[in-house]
């Protein structure tokens, strides 16, 4: 009797170690939890300051590239003037020496004749000091000697005349000449204005485009620091998950069960992951209930004694979800969730995909491929956002998804946003 009484506190104590170990365990898990919990929440606040520097720095990058292609247009528009003034100066050197030309062809001009004039003088005052009888032996007759004193005066008054018309012309060409030079100062000093506006404009998008530099350069700093950031707070959030949400798996072993369904079906992952995590926390809230008191009895009851018999299990082992406050039926099985009569109809699909028949409701590979082609049927595959939210509906309420579209559907997109987040960082 002392015997028996002496092992059954010994295996009193022994239970009561291993019920304060557990508790231990928990109490671990919840501290460390709160841990990263913690630190997770510090990390998202350098997110988002992160990201707001960014965004003021991709601003004051979209500002500058915008004032560089501004002056760039400055100085294209400056350098067609340019070349236009530089034409007009070509053209204005060409009839400034146009006009050289001409004014020494008339200067020219002007002394041959001054020539002539000058000779014409000298015979009419030669021909003034000639005697009487000189004259009337060299003209026997009295009228060729006036004759000839007419001519010369003709000639004389002719050629001053002319003289005096191409010295107006002269003067007409000096001034086009000296017109033509001052348009030409001008000209060049218009370009030399145009060239030091050019240098100005060049040196101002020197200098922003060297700020551009800088701040594209601390952009991608921030980023890099951005991208390490949320890969940190992604791996505590897995390990949170795996705490608290993932049960036996971590977040890992779940995307790959995840990415398997992906697959087949062309539902991301990302959907999958959060529709699961709805329904069962990744396989840690299976259920509580017997299958006698939850399930529908002729509707669900012998095919879950079916299922279990296929697979060896014996049905009292196993819980399922018990029923709704409502007074609905649960029996929902496994991590995805589903009731017997609903995996009945999947099971051949599942098992052509896993390669496991029959398939197991409790299995993860299988549950996870369950859940994806419900999802497909609902059209989540390669869907928008909007479609995902419908789809997850259709899976938690069926024909009366539209009560739960922005409750159930929209809370498991947001989920599955985060989880496509931590997705792309931890495959970056």
């Amino acid at each position: 009797m002392k015997l028996k009484f002496a092992q059954a506190v010994s295996l009193g104590a022994a239970v009561l170690l291993i019920f304060l170990s557990q508790v231990a365990v928990a109490q671990n898990n919840d501290e460390e939890r709160r841990t990263l919990e913690r630190e997770l929440e510090g990390l998202e606040a350098q997110i988002a300051e992160h990201e707001e520097t960014i965004g003021k720095l991709r601003s004051q990058g979209k500002g500058l590239q915008s004032e560089i292609s501004r002056l760039n247009a400055k100085v294209d528009k400056l350098n067609l003037q340019i070349k236009a003034v530089n034409l007009q100066i070509s053209k204005l050197d060409r009839e400034i020496k146009s006009k050289e030309i001409e004014i020494k062809t008339t200067q020219e001009k002007i002394d041959f004749n001054k020539d002539a004039l000058g000779r014409a003088l000298r015979t009419v005052y030669e021909n003034s000091e000639q005697s009487l009888i000189e004259v009337l032996l060299l003209n026997p007759k009295l009228s060729d000697f006036f004759g000839d004193i007419n001519n010369l005066i003709e000639v004389q008054d002719s050629l001053a005349l002319t003289i005096d018309r191409i010295t107006v012309l002269k003067n007409e060409l000096v001034d086009k000449k000296e017109t033509l030079a001052l348009e030409r100062s001008d000209a060049a000093a218009l370009k030399a204005e145009r060239d030091a506006q050019r240098t100005g404009i060049q040196n101002t998008k020197k200098e922003k485009a060297d700020l551009l530099t800088v701040t594209k350069g601390r952009e991608a700093k921030f980023q890099e620091i951005l991208r390490e950031t949320k890969k940190t707070a992604a791996q505590i959030r897995s390990r949170i998950f795996q705490l608290l949400g993932g049960g036996e798996l971590t977040f890992e072993q779940a995307y790959q069960f995840a990415k398997l369904a992906e697959g087949a079906t062309g539902v991301r992952a990302a959907l999958i992951l959060a529709v699961l995590d709805r329904e069962s926390a990744l396989g840690q809230n299976v259920g509580r209930c017997s299958y006698k008191t939850a399930m529908h009895p002729r509707r669900d009851v012998p095919i879950f004694l079916q299922i279990t018999s296929e697979l060896n299990i014996d049905p009292d082992s196993v819980q399922v979800s018990c029923p709704n406050r409502d007074g609905a039926y649960g029996g929902a099985m496994g991590p995805a969730q589903f009731i017997a009569s609903t995996w009945n109809l999947y099971r051949a699909d599942i098992a052509a995909v896993t390669g496991n028949n029959p398939p197991s409701p409790w299995r993860h590979a299988d549950a996870f491929v369950g859940t994806a082609l419900y999802l497909k049927d609902a059209g989540a595959a390669g869907a928008s956002l909007s479609k995902e939210r419908e789809a997850a509906a259709r899976y938690y309420a069926g024909g009366r998804w539209q009560r739960y579209l922005w409750t159930y559907g929209d809370r498991v997109v947001t989920r599955a946003q985060q989880f496509q987040s931590d997705i792309d960082i931890l495959n970056s």
